[in-house]
């Protein structure tokens, strides 16, 4: 029993919470503003009988005069609503009951609520007009029961003031609590759109990665199968047993590289899920084993690198791109292409260019999403790449990569 009153109490917010969020709410928006303010009327109504009963009996009211100070609490059911207006029909109906010299302190709280409201919800200056007009009524009226009673007002007026100022107040200690609450969820919306872009990155990462491994691979998988498979049907009678088993070796030793390359993927993955970051990167010392991959697979290639140091982005980057762009040749070149794969640095950039010889994509080839994603690793790193077929023949893979702020960014 006591643990379930504990999580009740805990759940339930403290009577402090509670007060603070009703001073901070804008009273226009407030949950069942209309009930709690038919209360707040009733309760003030009541407040002024046991003041009006208190006084003096020759003070008290007489039937008309209970009518227009009961009469004045209820428009206070729409204070929140129209607070001009209900301060207007308070004035209309007090002027008189004041005017007949009943009890005056009877309708202060009623008024000061009509105030307080006008003050809080409006502008600063209609607040200042609002209180200066009630003041000259209230002053007009009052010189035409007594001088005397007109002087007592303004000598009391200051609380009208105090209460104009102390709604005005509260309305810029709300407006302030406002623009508080409303930078705080401006800047949790941004986070959250920041956390969204970095999922999206993430996953065009993931899904560059895989397209570049997958397509190198399978592509390599299916010369060699191609070949094997010539071999088997050009003479069935001499099988040429040593160049079928030589491609199912490469074909094996292709599936293995690439069962390490996606393992590899699979645990830097793992690993920036726990904040272990995402691990080494393919860089150009992987270069020749991409040549040779290329060779195997029947491409003539020759590679010519002259660069001393790269940042591992921006290497990376330029592992993928000639990665694809080999797959490319192999794959669309026609049988056994000249490939030329050069890097060099000039001007603080890395260039690098792939060119083959060959025919290039065969009419009707479904577009794949090589030339994207080899675009997308040269922006990453503020580069550029160009892609297309030669006026020679052939096609052409290039790419300038800069060295300097890839290095400045890594900092």
């Amino acid at each position: 029993m006591n643990l379930v009153q504990e999580k009740t109490t805990a759940g339930r917010p403290r009577l402090g919470e509670r007060i603070m969020t009703v001073l901070n709410r804008d009273p226009r928006t407030a949950p069942h503003g209309t009930r709690n303010d038919a209360i707040l009327a009733a309760v003030l109504a009541a407040v002024a009988v046991c003041v009006a009963l208190s006084t003096d009996p020759a003070r008290r009211p007489d039937a008309l005069g209970w009518t227009l100070l009961l009469a004045a609490h209820v428009p206070l059911v729409w204070r929140r609503r129209r607070p001009l207006l209900v301060l207007a029909a308070g004035v209309v109906l007090l002027m008189p009951y004041h005017a007949m010299d009943n009890n005056h302190g009877a309708s202060t709280p009623a008024t000061v609520v009509a105030l307080y409201t006008v003050a809080v919800t409006g502008r600063p200056l209609r607040t200042i007009l609002t209180g200066i007009t009630v003041l000259a009524i209230a002053f007009t009226v009052m010189l035409t029961v007594s001088t005397h009673q007109a002087v007592e007002l303004l000598r009391i007026s200051g609380w009208v003031i105090a209460v104009l100022f102390f709604g005005v107040d509260v309305r810029y200690y709300r407006q302030y609590v406002a623009g508080i609450v409303e930078r705080a969820e401006r800047a949790e919306r941004t986070r959250e759109e920041e956390a969204r872009r970095r999922v999206a990155e993430e996953r065009l990462r993931i899904a560059r990665d895989l397209h570049d491994l997958l397509a190198h691979t399978i592509t390599l998988i299916g010369v060699r199968t191609s070949v094997a498979a010539h071999v088997l049907a050009a003479d069935p009678e001499r099988l040429d047993r040593e160049t079928i088993a030589k491609a199912l070796e490469e074909i094996a030793e292709t599936c293995r590289t690439a069962r390490g390359e996606l393992r590899t993927t699979l645990e830097v993955l793992r690993a920036a899920e726990h904040g272990e970051g995402r691990g080494p990167l393919p860089g150009l010392d992987g270069l020749p084993d991409l040549v040779e991959a290329a060779r195997l697979a029947g491409a003539r290639v020759e590679q010519s690198v002259r660069v001393r140091q790269a940042p591992p982005a921006v290497g990376a980057a330029a592992y993928r791109i000639v990665q694809e762009a080999l797959t490319n040749a192999v794959r669309h070149a026609g049988p056994e292409p000249a490939v030329q794969v050069e890097l060099y640095e000039r001007d603080g950039a890395l260039r690098l260019s792939v060119t083959d010889d060959g025919t290039g994509p065969i009419p009707g080839d479904t577009p794949g999403f090589g030339l994207v994603g080899m675009r997308e690793r040269a922006r990453s790193v503020g580069g550029t790449l160009d892609a297309g077929p030669r006026a020679q023949g052939g096609f052409e893979v290039s790419a300038v990569l800069p060295l300097t702020t890839a290095v400045e960014g890594t900092r």
